[in-house]
Parts: C-alpha cells; structure tokens; sequence
C-alpha cells in the first residue's frame, strides 16, 4: 500500500471529515459515521479510490 495522499490533501480530508462528524452530531444523523471515511484516509496517507486511476498528490511518490 503506497501512500498517494499528500500533506495539503491530508488537511483538507481532516477538516471535510469532521465537519461532517459535526454535521452528524448537530443533526442526530447517521452522516457522522460518514466523516470517519475522509479522516481514516488521511491518517493512513492512502486513498483507495486514487489508485486504480494512478493519482498521486505525495510528492515524494513521484
């Protein structure tokens, strides 16, 4: 698993994952859950769906 997911991309999935988490809280909805899918991937460095399209924002990868 090759990270492909770069520092400015981690910031804007931690902010967009717990705006969502927030969302969620403040509306009693199950879309909090939501919010964990942008977070999980910028904590791991690695986004499934950038894969098979070979996309890359790290730029040590390339």
């Amino acid at each position: 698993m090759k990270k492909n997911v770069g520092s400015v991309d981690k910031i804007i999935r931690i902010i967009l994952g717990l705006v969502i988490i927030a969302y969620g809280i403040v509306e009693s909805s199950w879309w909090g859950l939501i919010g964990l899918v942008p977070l999980l991937t910028a904590f791991m460095g690695f986004c499934p769906l950038y894969a098979p399209f070979k996309i890359s924002t790290n730029k040590e990868s390339k």
